[in-house]
């Protein structure tokens, strides 16, 4: 895995060319996302046609129906999903935020109740490392604990902290030399905090 960067101009933007083992990502980049492996009402020609480059696979969703395993033996998600480009699995940190009303967050990681039965699922950041490399993407993220634009300065601040701790925990659990793991940049909406987690 690669990234190399160029100026696009005489701007401060950047152009980029990310290497995966499944292909090259131009960035800035437009990224489907497949949630549960599929991107709704288009196929992967369509997508191909349409210049689609890199596919988003999401780690929580994917890990309840059809699990992990399942897409494991069947091949790993490029299989799965029939896509032969890269794909990014995000880390189940969005799902912190947008199931609020379904978890719980500590130091260690975050209880949901599963909207599907209700059950008690655990993803630490270990599991969420576990769960995306059974699942065999090209880009492995952090868990992070992503806060909303009305959380207080502590709480953004509580969040990027635990977020730093987690994605250490992340890369120690790491096992796979193929697959890149991608950090995230926390700090809710307060700019002092987001230049501190880059």
């Amino acid at each position: 895995m690669s990234f190399e960067a160029r100026p696009a101009g005489n701007r401060r933007a950047r152009l980029g060319r990310l290497e995966t083992p499944h292909g090259s990502v131009d960035t800035p980049q437009f990224m489907p996302v497949g949630t549960q492996a599929t991107v709704k009402a288009v196929t992967p020609r369509d997508l191909r046609e349409a210049g689609t480059t890199i596919l988003l696979g999401n780690t929580y969703h994917l890990s309840l129906r059809p699990g992990e395993e399942r897409i494991s033996r069947l091949g790993g998600l490029h299989r799965f999903m029939a896509w032969d480009g890269p794909i990014l699995t995000d880390s189940g940190g969005y799902q912190v935020f947008s199931l609020g009303h379904l978890r719980t967050v500590d130091d260690d990681g975050v209880t949901f109740a599963s909207h599907l039965d209700g059950s008690a699922i655990r993803l630490t950041p270990e599991r969420a490392i576990e769960i995306q490399e059974a699942l065999g993407s090209d880009i492995a993220m952090v868990l992070d604990h992503l806060v909303g634009s009305d959380a207080s300065p502590a709480e953004a601040s509580a969040a990027m902290e635990r977020t730093h701790a987690w994605a250490v925990r992340s890369l120690e659990s790491r096992q796979r030399p193929d697959q890149a793991v991608f950090g995230i940049i926390q700090g809710g909406i307060d700019r002092s905090l987001r230049q501190a987690s880059t």
